[in-house]
């Protein structure tokens, strides 16, 4: 008797056809990619080694719980990659406590405020509109947890909170939780002044690292956990370059909090937690042992050379008097404020095969009609663009956005100049690899 095994039947051609849209269209982000200047602050690319287990089975599995601890078998070769990467996170990070579970950034940031307030408390962060992030908002994650936000001044100058201001706000309200950290981030933030404040009135510093973990972890940032901060979370693939997915961080020495924060993860806001993802990450500090430090310098240098070129070309680049950047990202403004400027000249970058983002600068007030770009050369420098490369890019920018030049003419310029970098550098058996996933 014929037996039916699934899977044996024909699918109908209309499933079928979709599936392969669906290949077709990744095959076409990857060429993309391939081909032009990924640009976008927030991203990154991972190493062969890190394709190489995020591709593995372990994209299906559970593991509830904590290594030695699961609500699952076979979760044994499982509680190795993690305990490694727990070891691995608090070395890197120097600190007392990790949990690398977390699924993003944002996620890490839930938990965190899951662990240190209840709704209603208070608590004081950077606006939107100066660059904080949506989870710092009432629209994200603050909102989420029903905290009283009151936001620090902003000083348009320096790009970062006004010392005083902020120190003085933190002393008027008292708030439970002072987080600091933006997503527009080009400078150090004065931590140990507004942690001293935050402290003064026994609230907890919370420092969000999610665009700059790898620059602190490569020591060319800032250093928050001996800086001031009590909590840090971050993201795992933007300076840091993992695959997608969060960190939680602390200086605190006490196995109670470091109970409340595991906790908050799980059960709090996760349930399995993407196997495959974690151990992408462990794999991914094993590599930033061996090489974030010269990763994350040599990134910080290119954003350098990048703000220096455009300002030559003749672009409006933020932070002129502190040398535009001390962060992976550059800022200019493209026209007069909430103008859509940035909107447009997103449009014609991408026209031209440089991928980045619109962003709102200070003064802005419309999230999808602002005045600039926030540019990012995380990317450009792990496929081994260098200060050479930066003046290039900033010449393709001022042929598209000042000269108006047609941006099918640059975009060939653009791929022939990519073409010379598709080895992911800064990983294992660099030599080995030609880089960028199809």
């Amino acid at each position: 008797m014929a037996v039916d095994v699934p899977g044996s039947w024909k699918p109908s051609q209309d499933n079928l056809t979709k599936a392969e849209a669906v290949l077709e269209a990744t095959k076409s982000s990857g060429n993309l990619y391939r081909n032009g200047l990924g640009m976008i602050a927030s991203e990154n690319i991972v190493s062969p080694m890190v394709q190489k287990v995020v591709c593995s089975d372990l994209h299906g599995r559970y593991a509830e719980g904590l290594p030695g601890k699961r609500y699952y078998q076979g979760c044994d070769d499982f509680d190795t990659i993690e305990s490694l990467g727990i070891d691995l996170a608090k070395k890197v990070f120097k600190a007392n406590f990790a949990n690398i579970q977390s699924t993003s950034g944002t996620v890490s940031n839930i938990a965190a405020l899951k662990a240190l307030a209840k709704p209603g408390d208070k608590i004081t962060a950077v606006s939107t509109a100066d660059g904080g992030h949506i989870s710092h908002a009432r629209m994200g994650a603050v909102g989420l947890r029903d905290l009283d936000l009151s936001t620090y001044p902003w000083d348009i100058d320096r790009m970062e909170p006004d010392i005083d201001g902020a120190c003085d706000l933190i002393r008027e309200i008292n708030p439970k939780v002072c987080l600091i950290g933006q997503s527009v981030f080009l400078f150090p933030t004065p931590l140990e002044e507004i942690s001293a404040a935050a402290h003064e009135v026994g609230a907890t510093v919370m420092y969000d690292g999610a665009h700059v973990l790898g620059l602190i972890a490569g020591g060319q940032f800032q250093d928050p956990l001996r800086e001031g901060a009590d909590i840090m979370t971050g993201s795992s693939h933007k300076t840091f370059p993992g695959p997608q997915g969060g960190f939680l961080l602390s200086s605190s020495e006490d196995n109670a909090i470091h109970r409340k924060l595991n906790n908050a993860i799980f059960p709090g806001v996760c349930s399995s937690y993407h196997l495959h993802h974690v151990a992408g990450k462990v794999v991914a500090l094993a590599e930033f042992e061996e090489y974030g430090e010269q990763y994350a310098r040599d990134v910080v240098a290119n954003a350098r050379h990048l703000g220096e070129s455009l300002a030559a070309e003749g672009f409006d680049v933020l932070a002129e008097g502190r040398n535009y950047t001390a962060s992976h990202q550059v800022l200019t403004r493209h026209g007069e404020i909430d103008s859509g400027a940035g909107a447009k000249a997103a449009k014609l970058l991408e026209d031209s095969g440089i991928i980045t983002n619109m962003n709102m600068l200070p003064g802005d007030t419309k999230a999808l009609s602002p005045s600039g770009l926030r540019l990012g050369v995380q990317e450009l420098t792990r496929v081994g663009m260098g200060k050479n490369e930066m003046a290039e890019v900033a010449r393709f920018f001022a042929r598209i956005l000042l000269h108006g030049e047609n941006p099918l003419n640059v975009k060939k310029d653009v791929s022939q100049l990519k073409s010379n970098f598709h080895i992911i550098r800064y990983c294992f058996n660099e030599e080995e690899q030609s880089g960028y996933i199809l």
